[in-house]
Formats: C-alpha cells, structure tokens, sequence
C-alpha cells in the first residue's frame, strides 16, 4: 500500500514529531509519503489537496465531523480497499479552518480523532502512528493490543 499525508503547514525537519513521523514511516510495511503547502487562504489550500490526490487513490480527509473509529475499525476499513484492489491511500490533513465542503465531498471516509483540537504537526504523528498500527493489524503483528 502506498499512502499519502497530504497537509497544510510545514514540519520542521529536524522537529521532534519530524522524528516520529519518520520512526513510524520507517517501521511500516507500507510507502508512507508526505506532500505539504505553506497554510494560506481556505480556497488554496483546498485547491492543493484536492490537486494531490493521486488518480483512483482512496481519500480520508481528517475532519472533526467523521467517525471516531477504533483502529481495529479503521484497519478492517483500509483491508477492504485493499482486498477490492485499491493500492493507494491518502490522508487529508487541513488548516487551522478547516475543510471546505468541496474537499470533505471528495472522501471515502471522513475521519475523527476525536474533539479534542491538536496541533497539526502532532496530529501528523498520531497519524503515522495510527497507518503503522493499522498496517500491523492487517498483517497480524503483535504491536496492536486490545
């Protein structure tokens, strides 16, 4: 599975979720890529999201409005697409205003990680955390307890 972080606001290289982000990438079975735009207006941040998701790819767009999940949910959601061909995956990550209606329209899931309001670079490594245990799950690794 290739999947994509697509986001709004850049991360400092050498930033400690920078290091997080890239541990839990490297642990993944799974190409993890990262495509991200300076925060601007509404309208061009939904116009670079939308723009970057690749052709036939599957679109979760982080929303405060989407299903909390468990991740057992969320695993057996992406192994689905996986099993109905789908290769490629990409997680939408807005600005501090949020989606507009057009980019949440775009989504085969419209995703919560709850009401808590995190900043955008440490929901970025939450994330990563959660595509690594989500790809455990799939493959029955013993990382995921419940």
């Amino acid at each position: 599975m290739k999947v994509f972080i697509i986001a709004i606001g850049k991360c400092k290289k050498n930033s400690p979720e920078a290091q997080i982000i890239a541990e839990y990438a490297k642990r993944s079975g799974w190409e993890i890529m990262i495509k991200e735009k300076d925060n601007s207006d509404q309208a061009d941040e939904a116009k670079f999201l939308q723009s970057s998701i690749p052709a036939g790819a599957k679109v979760v767009v982080l929303d405060e409005r989407g299903e909390n999940l468990k991740s057992l949910e969320l695993a057996k959601k992406i192994e689905n697409w996986q099993i109905n061909g789908a290769s490629e995956i990409c997680f939408l990550i807005g600005g501090a205003d949020g989606h507009l209606q057009s980019t949440r329209d775009k989504a085969d899931l419209l995703l919560s990680f709850g009401k808590l309001t995190l900043p955008h670079m440490l929901m970025r490594a939450v994330l990563s955390e959660q595509i690594y245990r989500i790809q455990t799950i799939i493959s029955h690794h013993p990382y995921h307890r419940e």
